[in-house]
């Protein structure tokens, strides 16, 4: 079966099934739900834990094994598989779909690893998962989910957050879950239960926001400028390479400028954003920025992301992070800053 994280709870509480599929990259859920499976098993005498860490080298005859093999005691078992590199392979796949076929009695296997996308999610071996247990994919929290996240959090902990004390939070450490929660138990030690207000909180929360390149992308396609120089500025001070950045946002760039100029000469933006990748989900986001210019400007834009990867390369002077401001800028329909401050 397949199962959405909000329903796991309700569905440890009325059974345990043999096999968990527990994907995602979201650290603070991935680990919260595996914590669950974990709890209902010990909770059903499975007190006797194996643990299986997919490397390299790994040999997937172990997990057979495992399945095999006698407790001294007798005693119901956890075996957990974790696959931090996320593709089995082809002997590992092999492996888990004969395990699913054969589940051992009184052991219950949990699989971790990082999101699969749709064409592993449909590999024989999640098939054969699905059928002897559940699978659960971990999903990002949206950002205009957030707050109402961080809101409930906060009130299974005890505190009561008055008014904007939620979006405060949710802003402060926006991508960071796991910050979010550790926020959240400081101000539990700081103020106790109870009621708290947006001034406490902004005197007890450090800036947590934890950004990536994806997040960067979207903000500019959705013309939110100050949403996105403030997660690239939080890309360079973590250290995040500029050639990533510039790729990032230069992906988008193209399929823009391909479909402004297919709309300005009568063509079909629908084909040029297949001729670029461009999933459907993600194509009126597309069109959307296409139209804050003409097809010239976005060539223009284009240029700039040339600059940068010259810069970047130590073959012109300018300083790539302001180049990569510019770019964020114009995608987000901003005019870019003065040229003074980009040396030639």
């Amino acid at each position: 079966m397949r199962l959405r994280q909000h329903e796991l709870a309700g569905h440890l509480a009325a059974r345990l099934l043999p096999i968990y599929l527990l994907s995602g990259d979201e650290p603070l859920q991935l680990s919260e739900a595996a914590d669950a499976v974990r709890q209902a098993a010990r909770e059903r005498g499975h007190t006797v834990r194996e643990v299986l860490e997919v490397d390299k080298g790994f040999d997937w005859g172990r997990l057979g094994a495992e399945a095999d093999a006698l407790s001294l005691f007798a005693d119901r078992r956890l075996i957990e598989l974790r696959m931090p590199g996320g593709k089995p392979g082809t002997p590992g796949g092999a492996a888990i779909t004969e395990y699913a076929r054969r589940p051992p009695e009184d052991t219950v296997l949990l699989i971790s690893m990082p999101k699969f996308d749709r064409d592993q999610g449909r590999a024989a071996w999640v098939k054969a998962v699905e059928t002897a247990g559940a699978v659960i994919q971990v999903w990002p929290i949206e950002p205009d989910r957030l707050p109402g996240w961080v809101g409930q959090r906060m009130r299974q902990r005890g505190l009561d957050p008055g008014p904007g004390v939620a979006e405060l939070l949710a802003a402060r450490v926006e991508g960071n879950l796991l910050a979010c929660a550790q926020e959240i138990e400081k101000l539990l030690l700081l103020h106790g239960p109870g009621r708290l207000t947006a001034e406490q909180l902004a005197e007890a929360v450090a800036d947590s926001a934890r950004f990536d390149v994806y997040a960067l992308a979207d903000s500019a396609l959705q013309g939110n400028p100050g949403r996105s120089l403030r997660i690239l500025r939080g890309l360079r001070a973590e250290g995040t390479p500029e050639p990533v950045v510039l790729w990032a946002l230069a992906r988008e760039l193209r399929a823009i400028a391909a479909v402004a100029a297919a709309t300005e000469s009568g063509g079909s933006p629908d084909q040029a954003m297949a001729a670029h990748g461009v999933w459907d989900k993600r194509r009126a986001l597309v069109q959307q920025a296409a139209r804050r210019q003409r097809a010239r400007g976005w060539r223009e834009v284009l240029c700039t992301c040339a600059r940068c990867d010259r810069a970047i390369k130590g073959q012109e002077s300018a300083e790539p992070w302001l180049l990569l401001e510019d770019i964020a800028l114009a995608m987000s329909g901003v005019a870019p800053w003065p040229a003074a401050r980009r040396p030639a």
